[in-house]
């Protein structure tokens, strides 16, 4: 009876010491990724993990699909207190720099990715760092309007041509709604950003001559009373603004597939969303950004992929990112995700866009040769690394004003204010 228990506890000693050479054998590191999306992204980077996954069995790859919300509002504070992911998908590259992890130390080739992602590279360094690189961009995006041009046919009202100006669109757009009943003639992101792509057009420089902010100029002042004007004689619907307040986002995705608007003042970005979710329902276009006293520019923009320094793996993180950012993977993700290339060698040898409807293949076109009529001001806002201050400060003022409290002219002041102290804290 004794020696059965003694080969009893031998076998146990020996299962646990297989089973712990085992385990040890098989230790994953764990890489957390918080991605939003704004089309099918998310789907089809959860398929290209599983298959990184399947070639490293030592590296499990967690992907936590937030809402754009939580990105904008809740990362900056986890990252402020030492917390988060290890990778994060966001849009203020500027804002997140300074939590960014500089990878060059364990790339697999640093060259690969100055030569692919170069002029993009700067939008993602800390300020004052001119070597890192901390992370690629998911996508470029271009700002630019979406039309119904099933409402337009049935108004019976020609399209504005090419160089039309955001004038001859607003009230192109509110005669469409006027005959066809439709709730919203013009809709715009509650955005910063989108909003630039007005203020730009109409000739805002935004930064002075030694490169400091210097947001209130005629041309802003152009911009913010055109979108004041069409809040007042309802080209756009004081709903869907005054809906939130404060630096809050509102979008109006829903909206526009339910023909509700006329034209929608968004991005490149929607693009595989519309394409799912209109169907055959009506026609859409994209067209070309319109035209002002400064030129016909969009905004670039787009989401970076960026590593954070937090990370206790930097190894497994770098290893991640090699792999998402190589030529073959990237054109995958780019193409089914219907997303206009940030990477050099692809957008030189073009992409197929195999998954896309006629639409959306036209839209894409559309929004690809907009990038020509970006002005040097609207890159310089984008790479800009406190551009998040400016277009909080002006979508919160500007949505103020809009909504009554206080004169164009008060927000014009509080904006100046806002950039001003914002800027000098982030600076202590």
């Amino acid at each position: 009876m004794q020696r059965k228990h003694w080969i009893s506890a031998v076998a146990a000693t020996a299962g646990f010491a297989i089973g712990l050479m085992a385990s040890t054998a098989f230790a994953q590191t764990t890489v957390r990724i918080a991605w939003y999306s704004d089309g099918n992204e998310g789907e089809v980077l959860a398929d290209l993990l599983k298959r990184f996954e399947a070639g490293n069995k030592d590296i499990k790859v967690v992907l936590d699909q937030v809402p754009y919300k939580a990105i904008t509002e809740n990362l900056p504070v986890q990252l402020a207190s030492g917390q988060g992911p290890d990778i994060a998908r966001v849009v203020d590259l500027g804002g997140v720099a300074r939590y960014a992890l500089d990878m060059r130390p364990y790339l697999k080739d640093a060259s690969y990715w100055e030569k692919n992602f170069g002029p993009f590279l700067p939008w993602m360094r800390p300020e004052g760092d001119s070597s890192a690189i901390t992370g690629f961009m998911t996508q470029l995006t271009v700002t630019g309007p979406f039309v119904n041009k099933t409402l337009f046919e049935q108004a019976g009202t020609p399209l504005p041509g090419p160089k039309a100006t955001w004038e001859e669109w607003g009230k192109a757009v509110k005669d469409v709604a006027a005959k066809v009943k439709a709730p919203f003639p013009l809709a715009m992101d509650r955005s910063g950003h989108r909003f630039f792509s007005v203020a730009v057009s109409e000739g805002a420089k935004v930064f002075d001559d030694k490169g400091e902010p210097a947001v209130i100029d005629e041309g802003f002042k152009r911009g913010a009373k055109l979108v004041y004007d069409w809040h007042q004689n309802g080209t756009m619907a004081k709903e869907l603004w005054g809906s939130v307040s404060g630096t809050a986002y509102r979008g109006a995705n829903d909206e526009f597939k339910n023909a509700q608007v006329v034209m929608y003042q968004s991005g490149s970005w929607q693009i595989a969303q519309f394409d799912k979710t209109v169907g055959d329902a009506f026609d859409w276009v994209a067209v070309p950004s319109p035209c002002g006293a400064g030129g016909c520019s969009p905004m670039p923009g787009g989401a970076g992929l960026v590593a954070i320094k937090t990370t206790k793996s930097p190894e497994a993180v770098a290893k991640v990112m090699d792999y998402l950012a190589s030529e073959p993977v990237l054109s995958e993700f780019y193409a089914r995700s219907l997303f206009v290339p940030g990477h050099l060698g692809i957008a030189a040898k073009g992409l197929d866009y195999a998954g896309a409807t006629p639409q959306g293949k036209a839209a894409l076109k559309v929004f690809s040769d907009q990038v020509a009529q970006i002005s040097p001001a609207a890159y310089k806002l984008q790479g800009y690394a406190n551009n998040r201050v400016i277009f909080n400060a002006v979508i919160s003022r500007l949505g103020q004003a809009i909504s009554g409290e206080g004169s164009l002219d008060d927000a014009y002041k509080r904006i100046e204010s806002d950039v001003a102290q914002q800027i000098a804290e982030r600076k202590k």
